[in-house]
Parts: structure tokens; sequence; C-alpha cells
């Protein structure tokens, strides 16, 4: 993985997926070390962040590196009218690895076809996040002990939601069953479901999130995400799809556990935070962690 770029989930093989893992747990016993003197991570946020942003910044610092970048494009010379191209090897000069979040689907394989240094694609509009990817795969291996022969359910937008695009096609790897819930307007591409239909796996589609939940072992909700519809009225139409209050939980499985990639607005209700089986302020932590072991493994350290 030494030099290598991450842009989509599939850049890595399953067992280096595996390899990326297994070391983050290695960080979370000793997340405080001195890796990374005297390295310079770039990160470019052109997209509003919190938690991706930070955990990275967190990774970086709790190994003793330097984090340079801006979190927002105003700062930028790119409201000047500079190009993603120019940006990207200017910063190369500054710094051994870049974080990049942009709004634009492609923009990561791009600048990691420009830059001179690895790029790490912290989300590129609706297409890709791998890192999430990485640090939810953790969680539910952390949380069921494996991540083979899993039934696995996403609920709300999977159309645009680039966190569930790249958990479906790394998890395709792992003889998983899907449940698939969400408005029509928001089923999963065919280009993702691809990956299950090739795998020979089972999916199953829903309206209903009280038809699926007592079928899974986790339980993966989404933002009806506002900024990725061109038309404000689809979005009005679907965006209180799916809310979750814990008295839906009461058929669930013992083991069951919820993931969010966050930030939530009302698809989870907040009288579902003290159940045990709520995970999703665990699984923010758990990207201090994956983030560490990808930042060390891709600068060879």
């Amino acid at each position: 993985m030494k030099n290598r770029s991450l842009v989509s989930i599939n850049d890595f093989t399953k067992a280096e997926q595996i390899q990326i893992l297994n070391r983050a747990a290695e960080f979370e016993k000793n997340p405080s070390q001195r890796i990374l003197q005297g390295k310079v991570v770039a990160s470019l946020f052109f997209e509003p962040s919190t938690r991706t942003r930070l955990s990275f910044e967190s990774a970086v610092n709790r190994l003793s590196g330097r984090i340079i970048g801006f979190s927002d494009a105003s700062s930028s010379s790119t409201s000047k009218g500079e190009s993603l191209k120019d940006t990207i090897l200017t910063v190369s000069n500054y710094s051994d690895l870049i974080v990049m979040r942009h709004p634009i689907e492609g923009s990561a394989r791009w600048a990691s076809e420009v830059a001179t240094v690895p790029i790490i694609n912290a989300g590129d509009g609706a297409n890709q996040h791998p890192t999430q990817c990485l640090l939810d795969m953790y969680t539910i291996r952390q949380t069921q002990g494996s991540l083979d022969n899993l039934n696995i359910a996403f609920v709300g937008d999977l159309k645009y939601g680039r966190t569930v695009h790249s958990l479906v096609m790394a998890l395709s790897q792992f003889n998983t069953t899907f449940h698939l819930i969400s408005p029509s307007e928001l089923k999963l591409p065919s280009s993702v479901k691809m990956y299950i239909k090739e795998a020979n796996l089972n999916y199953y589609q829903y309206l209903d999130i009280a038809e699926a939940l007592p079928k899974v072992d986790i339980l993966y909700m989404t933002r009806i995400q506002r900024e990725r519809f061109s038309d404000p009225m689809e979005y009005e139409r679907v965006k209180n799809s799916y809310i979750l209050n814990n008295s839906m939980l009461a058929d669930s499985r013992d083991n069951l556990k919820i993931l969010h990639p966050l930030p939530r607005v009302n698809e989870i209700n907040e009288d579902v935070d003290p159940n045990p089986k709520a995970y999703y302020f665990q699984q923010a932590l758990n990207g201090v962690y994956v983030r560490q072991a990808l930042i060390a493994s891709i600068l060879g350290l």
C-alpha cells in the first residue's frame, strides 16, 4: 500500500482492507505514537465536514505529524478561479500525503492522476467515501466478531449516499445478505447493485423499515441529503421517509447494532441514544484508528 492513493474502496484488495482493519486494532490499543514526526499531511476540504476532517486531523496529531490545509473552499485560491489541477500540484510540493473532499464525482480520481504524492479520497460528491467504508467495516467486525455471513440493512438515501455505495461494494466480498430500505426515488443505483449480483448474493428491497428490522444484525441509517437534490420539491417529498425511534427496536435481534455515518438530522430519534444497540458515536471514534492505520500504511511507516 506504500505510496498508493485510495480513491475507491476497490483500489485495495480484500486482503489489504483486512490488513488496515488489523492495524487499526493496534492503534486502538495505543493511539498516541510518534511515527509521523517530520511528515506533513494536507487536508483539502472543498465541501463541509466535521467528523471526517477532524478525525483525520486527530489521527495525524496523535501520531505527531503536521497537518496543513483548509476546511472551506472559499478560503482557498479556487475562489479566485484556480483549477483543481493547479491546487493539487502546488499542495503536492508542501506535503507527503493529501486528504481531499470535493463535491464533484470523479474529482479524487483526477487529483490522484496529477498529484506527485498519494491522495486519500475523503468523499467525492455522491460517488464514494472509502475511508468511511473502512471504519464501518472495522465497526461491524468489532461488534459482530466477523464480517462474514451477516444480514445488513441500509436505510434512507441509497441513491446519493456515497458511504452506502462504498460499503456495499466492500461487503459484497463477505457473503453478506443485503436489505435495502428506501423510497422508490432513492433506490441503490444499478451500478452499485451489480456488485451484489456479480457475487451471487441475496438482496431484498423494502419501502417499510419495520419489515426488515427483525431480520438484521446491522441497521445502517443514513441522512436524506438535501445538498444532493437538484429539485427542492423532490427532497421535500422524501426528507422524513424514515425516522427510527426506540420503541421500534423491541423485536430486533439481541446482537443488533445501529450505525450511521453522521451527521443525523431527524432519522434517528434521540430516545435511541441510550439503547446499547446504538453504536454510531463509537463508530465515529473508530474513524481515528482506521485513518491512523491508513495514513501509516500509505506512508510506509
